[in-house]
């Protein structure tokens, strides 16, 4: 979460700017246009000049090796001028302010790009929901966002700077805010799920499967937003490990990772009959139901989970494209649920399931993921689906594109929210 949470739904807020009451800072600029209607806000396709886009990366580039230092004020001046949000955010800020940077970094690299950024920040507008963000609280993000820009870039910073800014922030926000509203008609913002079943797959990964207390309609491949009980406020991504069923449950593979709060609580603390809540669905790793290519999957840890959900989605789709699994971790130990793909795949002529091991020299499964792809193939005429760490994913993306993989054709989570991220 990196723009301003929301109370619940009621009375209206009277002490953030926009929202009927008080007044604004003269030093914060009217980020959403005239009285904060859509007139004369800037869209993606027209908005931004090439002036603009020049301005706003150079500016970027300045205040980026003191990103940090800048998040922390930021967050400061946010909680500073609105204290009543404070305790909306996780306790623990370090790895909030590192989404905001990351964020803000993902949105300059695309703002050449406005397809690209368009479709990144309706995924932004639809998943900040769960937190409560309202449309009226953009304009103090984007005040103290715009305060924190000028107080880094020092000389750097100037009126047509400050202009090119707001220009883009503006276009940011109104696509947020559109993508919240429609998806608030369709769908609420956060589910219950009560714990139905747990399995051990090791001490430190477990099997997790909940019933949402309303449908929740995904496809095979995306991943989920996830909050206990345990720590309130601090939601981490899984992706389900299995197609949509018909009863609605759903499981998700879980690794208790050092200093992971959440991730430890839901391997070693969970219980069935406890209840966590799950944000929307995310991400375009998903089966492309027009392309008649075979399939590549390639899983490192528990990112076998959104690659087992494929393999059912595949089966059940009845196309029965050949479909090529690569299954890999460090330790022969680590190769969780290879039983079960590999018995999987003796029942559906068109899988083949292999495995690697990187740190244990065993015959016939050792080296890493992308060294043991170049053994098979070619995949040049395949559709390729990564899951795992982000050194995996980033390494084999680059060795199927030197092969000949096309880059549009080979499909991951973004690297920022990979199932294997420390949770």
């Amino acid at each position: 979460m990196w723009f301003q949470p929301r109370q619940s739904a009621g009375t209206p807020r009277t002490d953030v700017p926009g929202t009927g009451g008080g007044t604004t800072s003269p030093s914060s600029p009217d980020l959403t246009g005239a009285g904060g209607a859509a007139a004369g806000v800037p869209t993606f396709g027209g908005g931004l000049t090439d002036r603009d886009i020049a301005l706003i990366r150079t500016s970027l580039a300045v205040v980026e090796p003191l990103a940090a230092d800048m998040a922390v004020y930021f967050y400061s001046i946010l909680f500073t001028r609105y204290p009543q949000v404070r305790e909306m955010f996780p306790p623990g800020m370090d790895a909030q302010r590192g989404r905001l940077l990351r964020a803000l970094l993902h949105i300059v690299d695309l703002v050449d790009d406005p397809e690209g950024l368009q479709h990144f920040c309706a995924h932004l507008g639809r998943d900040h929901r769960k937190f409560g963000t309202e449309n009226a609280h953009y304009d103090a993000v984007g005040a103290c966002l715009l305060a924190a820009l000028e107080r880094f870039a020092g000389p750097a910073w100037n009126a047509e700077v400050a202009q090119a800014w707001t220009r883009a922030y503006t276009a940011v926000a109104q696509t947020m805010t559109q993508a919240a509203d429609e998806d608030a008609r369709t769908r609420p913002a956060r589910w219950h799920a009560r714990i139905v079943h747990r399995q051990a797959f090791s001490d430190s990964i477990a099997a997790i499967t909940v019933q949402p207390d309303t449908p929740y309609e995904y496809a095979a491949g995306q991943y989920v937003s996830m909050e206990t009980p345990w720590w309130p406020r601090e939601w981490r991504y899984y992706s389900p490990a299995n197609a949509p069923r018909p009863d609605g449950t759903i499981t998700f593979h879980v690794r208790a990772v050092p200093a992971g709060w959440v991730s430890n609580a839901l391997v070693r603390r969970s219980n069935v009959g406890d209840v966590i809540r799950l944000g929307p669905p995310l991400g375009d790793m998903v089966l492309d139901p027009a392309s008649g290519r075979d399939i590549l999957c390639v899983a490192g840890g528990t990112g076998l989970a959104p690659i087992r959900a494929l393999v059912e989605e595949s089966a059940r789709s009845g196309h029965e494209r050949q479909m090529d699994v690569f299954i890999g971790a460090r330790t022969a130990n680590e190769l969780y649920g290879l039983d079960e793909m590999l018995r999987f795949s003796q029942r559906n002529h068109w899988l083949r399931v292999r495995a690697a091991v990187s740190d244990e020299d065993i015959l016939g499964l050792s080296g890493s993921l992308p060294q043991v792809l170049q053994e098979f193939g070619p995949w040049y005429r395949h559709d390729a689906y990564l899951s795992g760490p982000a050194s995996m994913v980033t390494a084999t993306a680059d060795t199927l594109t030197r092969t000949g993989v096309p880059r549009s054709r080979i499909r991951h989570d973004p690297l920022d929210v990979p199932v294997l991220s420390p949770n």
